[in-house]
């Protein structure tokens, strides 16, 4: 930034420290489109303020810029944070009272595509609605955000409290952006969480495990945790497998649309290929696994048939048979030795290498008893060394 020197529309200097009066920055220099931005830097009310004043192509000189700078100073015009609080009050003024809700119900209009939204939606009706649900945000008071952390927390539901802190949070934030609401006076805090929690089992539990998915009554389901054993795919990449996504010649499986972003391919096993050979397709419906309208696939695994299958395989209370078998999958790739971390990452389709590193300490065991080994191969020579020199 560069203070403005020009003689003739040269400015009263201020003699407080660090005060530059008016300078401008160089929009896109060596370009058709360079252009000057015309700042002003002054003190209001004991507060140091640096505003935009202009584009010098759009009519901003220094003389005007100096014309601005002792109007906001002697209060005669307002400065553009006070401009932009009073467009949004108007606004507001305008459109009726925003409260949380009618925030979140106009998020819930913009962002249809969401995802999540269905079950963020249940999490907003439940936890802030009635709760603080008819509050402007401004009215909002940190003591009413505890309330709804501590309720949360004291029930053991600590990851539920951030989630539906995290939906406040972005909820007033999207009205803030949209200019609406004015942002809140105090930081929503977010409790921190350690999502880091991997499952495995013992070659035993496995083995227990594949009895109790053969010998269960309910088949779909067991096929369900199979694959998820196999591939170590999500439980929403296998309910809306398509079988022309699963192609047998090249031996892999497309993910459309997975939670890593986009559309991705991972190895189709043999005991992948085993599970949807015994599976009869219905020509009637495109999905692996249907669901009970023509064209819909299964959209909620019966909680019963997961959780008999569990306590049959005497797995832990716990355990989460779906996801948890994703973690297994993971887990023996990591121990084994022969799969690298980027290749465990490819597999898991994680968008970002941090989630695989979880499993990295399964891989630093098997390196260390890789390690182990060759010590016990050197104490072996080492030993015959000394019996070859007792017989001598």
């Amino acid at each position: 930034m560069a203070t403005i020197s020009e003689g003739r529309c040269q400015p009263r200097k201020d003699t407080r420290p660090g005060i530059q009066d008016i300078f401008y920055i160089i929009s896109k220099p060596g370009t058709p489109k360079e252009d000057k931005i015309y700042y002003i830097d002054y003190r209001k009310d004991g507060k140091r303020v640096q505003e935009k004043a202009g584009f010098h192509s759009r009519g901003m000189t220094p003389a005007r810029a100096n014309n601005m700078r002792s109007d906001r100073i002697r209060g005669k015009a307002p400065t553009n944070k006070e401009k932009r609080t009073r467009e949004i009050e108007k606004k507001r003024a305008a459109d009726g009272k925003w409260t949380i809700e009618k925030l979140w119900d106009q998020y819930c209009t913009t962002y249809t595509a969401n995802k999540g939204l269905k079950n963020e939606k249940r999490r907003f009706d439940l936890h802030l609605r009635n709760a603080i649900g008819k509050k402007e945000p401004s009215k909002l008071l940190p003591l009413d955000v505890d309330r709804i952390r501590l309720g949360l927390q004291k029930k053991g539901k600590r990851t539920q409290a951030a989630r539906v802190l995290e939906l406040l949070r972005r909820t007033i934030n999207f009205g803030v952006k949209r200019g609406i609401v004015a942002p809140l006076p105090f930081k929503i805090e977010i409790p921190k969480l350690n999502n880091l929690t991997t499952e495995d089992l013992t070659p035993g539990q496995l083995k227990k495990l594949m009895k109790a998915l053969d010998e269960d009554q309910d088949q779909m389901v067991a096929s369900i945790m199979r694959l998820a054993l196999y591939t170590g795919m999500r439980r929403g990449e296998i309910l809306k497998l398509k079988w022309s996504h699963i192609d047998a010649q090249r031996g892999f499986i497309t993910l459309r649309d997975p939670k890593g972003g986009p559309d991705q391919k991972i190895p189709l096993s043999s005991s992948a290929s085993a599970v949807f050979n015994r599976i009869i397709p219905l020509s009637s419906n495109p999905y692996v696994f249907p669901g009970r309208f023509q064209g819909s696939h299964l959209t909620i695994v019966p909680r019963k048939s997961l959780e008999r299958i569990r306590k049959a395989a005497g797995l832990p209370e716990g355990f989460r048979p779906l996801h948890g078998l994703r973690h297994v999958y993971a887990s023996m790739l990591a121990s084994s030795g022969k799969v690298d971390m980027y290749t465990l990452q490819k597999l898991m389709t994680h968008k970002s290498p941090l989630m695989t590193q979880r499993y990295a300490h399964l891989r630093d065991e098997t390196l260390k008893k890789a390690a182990d080994v060759a010590g016990d191969i050197l104490a072996t020579i080492a030993a015959r060394n000394d019996d070859a020199e007792k017989t001598a």
